[in-house]
């Protein structure tokens, strides 16, 4: 096992009778990082979490939180790991302030550290004129970022976060993700888990795809797409004032260039490296005028729906 890695498993197995619902599973989420956990309704995720957090134990396979395991040192992983469930539940009639003072009660900050952390917390997830108002007051939104100051409260090294912008709008959809986003700042590792793509597309620095209790590919979104959807290839796609077949001839006889298809004033080129440089300088001494050149990206749909099809074959 690698103590690099925030979280790292081999071979990690669970059965619930007959069934296995996480089957044989090797992944890794590096320190400081923002970590997407996706994959369909019962690929084994909700199960993935509790066995990272000692709340329920492998049939086998090794699992590791920041050097520990938490099967045998469960206290030691619950004291530097932050979970937050899709339901955040808290005592209604207290305060956010009141239920801060809880939590932190339970991990057994003193009083100074309390108040100058609540303080902290709440103003970082956007609460401070809400601290004194009992939560049964709390919109759905507010309740989720209190939720972020409750897993924060205690400075956790690791933070887990189950579908935490489930039924919120878009104004606190993107004020949870921006929180997200400035965690790693903080020091904290973040694994999100979400079915909404867009939003893991925005805040996370890799993915990872479980399909049927296995993981069936990981590593840093800006890559996965050319590895995955495109073959390794780069798609470059130029376009121009004035094109011409000369102009795409030559550039068919570049080296690494594998295919051109031109039309009108657009030309997409197929690479098997990154040749906007050699294509552009080629463009400029032809005299014509370059508008734009790019690489195309995949999204993250492209890539989840490829993996999610073949699941289903």
């Amino acid at each position: 096992m690698n103590d690099k890695f925030a979280i790292e498993t081999q071979d990690l197995t669970k059965n619930y009778g007959k069934v296995t619902v996480v089957d044989h599973l090797n992944f890794h989420v590096k320190e400081n990082e923002v970590f997407g956990l996706l994959g369909p309704n019962g690929a084994g995720k909700t199960t993935t979490i509790l066995m990272l957090l000692g709340l329920t134990e492998p049939a086998s396979g090794i699992v590791r939180v920041l050097g520990y395991n938490p099967n045998r040192e469960p206290l030691k992983v619950k004291r530097i790991t932050g979970y937050l469930p899709e339901s955040v539940g808290f005592y209604e009639d207290l305060t956010a302030c009141e239920n801060l003072e809880f939590i932190a009660d339970l991990n057994k900050l003193s009083r100074a550290e309390t108040k100058s952390r609540i303080d902290q917390v709440l103003e970082m997830v956007g609460l401070t004129e809400q601290k004194n108002v009992a939560t049964k007051k709390f919109s759905r939104g507010m309740r989720q970022r209190l939720g972020i100051a409750d897993v924060l409260i205690k400075e956790p090294k690791l933070v887990i976060l189950d579908e935490p912008t489930s039924g919120l709008d878009p104004a606190g959809i993107n004020q949870l993700l921006d929180i997200i986003a400035g965690l790693p700042k903080m020091g904290c590792t973040v694994m999100l888990s979400s079915h909404q793509l867009y939003q893991v597309q925005r805040v996370c620095h890799s993915i990872g795809i479980l399909v049927k209790g296995r993981m069936v590919i990981q590593g840093p979104i800006d890559s996965l797409g050319r590895e995955t959807v495109g073959g390794g290839r780069y798609t470059i796609e130029v376009e121009t004032a004035a094109p011409s077949a000369a102009l795409v001839d030559v550039i068919k006889s570049l080296k690494g260039v594998l295919n051109v298809d031109a039309s009108g004033n657009n030309m997409s080129i197929t690479t098997d490296t990154d040749l906007r440089g050699d294509i552009a300088k080629i463009v400029v001494q032809s005299n014509i005028p370059l508008v734009q050149i790019k690489v195309k990206e995949f999204s993250l749909d492209d890539v989840y729906m490829k993996y999610f099809k073949e699941s289903q074959d």
